[in-house]
């Protein structure tokens, strides 16, 4: 499809965009993607913290390795424990057999800890001393296992006043603020907003089977205007519910009342 080659040389491994502010981003994943620090990354919901720690472990020289992807958010604390470090036979009810946990499963490669205010100090015990003594121990199990895992951990909380409160480990917090990657929120790279408009509107053309659509220049003036507080996932649902609704171009009319009360000068009146 003509065109294609603009995205792919815009993107970084995912990471679409040319602003100032992303640019710095793509340039601390440039600097540690060949090494296995521990990396704190920092971002409002939305911004795209999996794909810059996916960017980190696929961009560097440990990409033929595992990325294993884990949402503490999403996965009930009584279980996230044994999730994380596996299970021996026998170690609580329900537990037949002995099952590695996603730390086994990520050796060699990496571990992608997102949402991580969200784990318990019990979990967060743990995960101090994989950090500090590059172990593992089952659920039930004295069996210390020696692995190699570079761990990133990712929230859009505040872990350092967390940490102050009592609700986040403080020494957990400084073994994971190693290297601190800030991501920009989308109303501050709001030059990369055409770019990632255009990439929807193409991914979403194919996904859907519709001829080529167009963004009208009205359109886009509401999009630059707002301020996306949900960030790019916000700016995506709304280029593919768009999409759904247009014949052959976007509008100003297929955009949500919203957007435009936000960008009178343009609205529909």
């Amino acid at each position: 499809m003509k065109g294609t080659p603009v995205f792919k040389e815009l993107s970084f491994h995912g990471i679409i965009g040319q602003s100032a502010a992303l640019e710095k981003t793509k340039d601390m994943v440039r600097r540690i993607n060949d090494t296995k620090v521990t990396t704190l990354i920092n971002g409002e919901s939305g911004t795209g913290k999996e794909l810059v720690a996916r960017a980190i472990h696929y961009s560097g020289k440990f990409a033929n390795s595992p990325f294993v992807a884990v949402n503490c958010g999403g996965i009930p604390e009584n279980l996230l424990e044994s999730e994380l470090f596996g299970y021996a036979k026998g170690a609580f009810t329900g537990a037949d057999s002995t099952r590695a946990g996603f730390f086994q499963a990520a050796n060699g490669g990496t571990i992608f800890l997102d949402e991580i205010g969200n784990a318990s100090l019990q979990v967060q015990q743990r995960l101090l001393r994989v950090l500090q003594e590059k172990e593992v121990t089952m659920i039930g199990s004295q069996k210390v296992q020696k692995i190699d895992v570079r761990v990133i951990a990712a929230t859009n909380g505040d872990l350092l006043k967390m940490s102050k409160n009592g609700s986040f480990r403080e020494d957990l917090y400084y073994r994971l603020n190693v290297v601190n990657i800030e991501i920009p929120a989308l109303r501050e790279r709001k030059d990369d907003i055409p770019l990632l408009a255009n990439y929807f509107v193409r991914k979403f053309a194919r996904e859907f089977g519709k001829p080529r659509v167009k963004i009208t220049e009205r359109a886009m003036d509401i999009l630059l205007r707002y301020s996306w507080p949900g960030n790019i996932r916000e700016l995506e649902n709304t280029i593919q519910r768009a999409l759904i609704m247009c014949d052959g171009e976007i509008g100003a009319e297929q955009l949500p009342a919203f957007l435009k009360v936000s960008a009178p000068e343009v609205s529909d009146e």
